[in-house]
């Protein structure tokens, strides 16, 4: 998929206002300028950086009512996929935390976050802080275990956790449903038809 159509499907499918789509040409060419040194992201994806991680992280708008609450980001990375959904927020009272524990990828977040006059809360550790947000979001922390454990035993009040899967979305979610059951959908992923988002509701 080339850049452009991207972005069509950015402000036509998923809303993105025109004023965004600079901020995020503006991301991406901090980004790749990061990568050289830090390999953020796979070399094999840079060409490809639009479809692959814009737009991978973007359709998570679908699942989010910007209107109310907050949102938690675990294990951000590069920003993907908290910093673009917090590109798309502008409602001041919907509040979006990055956790990333790497120092490094924190002060890139920081950076490009003050760049473009992001209003976020960048975090460490996830097991050191309190997470009472109204959404969880990943897209490649942990094992999808470990993520239903952050969200049954860390987080504070019912929320809805929304993850970014591979191919083998169906088989992590009976391995992590093996003891407990949960209230969960699947929806297909817009960037690759193998791929699903897993969407879980945690009640407290």
């Amino acid at each position: 998929m080339q850049d452009h159509e991207v972005i069509n499907i950015l402000q036509n499918q998923l809303h993105f206002s025109s004023k965004t789509i600079p901020n995020i040409r503006i991301f991406v060419e901090e980004l790749l300028k990061a990568n050289k040194k830090h390999n953020f992201i796979s070399k094999s994806t840079e060409n490809n950086i639009w479809e692959r991680h814009i737009l991978d992280s973007a359709q998570l708008v679908k699942f989010i009512d910007f209107s109310k609450g907050s949102l938690s980001d675990l294990g951000s990375g590069a920003g993907f996929p908290g910093l673009i959904l917090a590109l798309f927020n502008t409602n001041k009272d919907f509040h979006v935390k990055l956790y990333e524990k790497s120092p490094v990828k924190r002060a890139f977040l920081e950076d490009v976050c003050n760049k473009l006059s992001i209003k976020v809360q960048i975090r460490g550790n996830i097991y050191e802080d309190i997470i009472d947000s109204d959404y969880i979001v990943t897209r490649a922390f942990k094992k999808l275990e470990a993520i239903i454990q952050v969200s049954r035993e860390i987080a504070k009040k019912s929320h809805k956790l929304i993850v970014l899967k591979g191919r083998n979305a169906q088989e992590d979610l009976k391995k992590a449903f093996n003891k407990e059951k949960y209230d969960y959908k699947l929806e297909n992923s817009i960037t690759n038809e193998e791929s699903k988002i897993i969407i879980v509701n945690f009640k407290k």
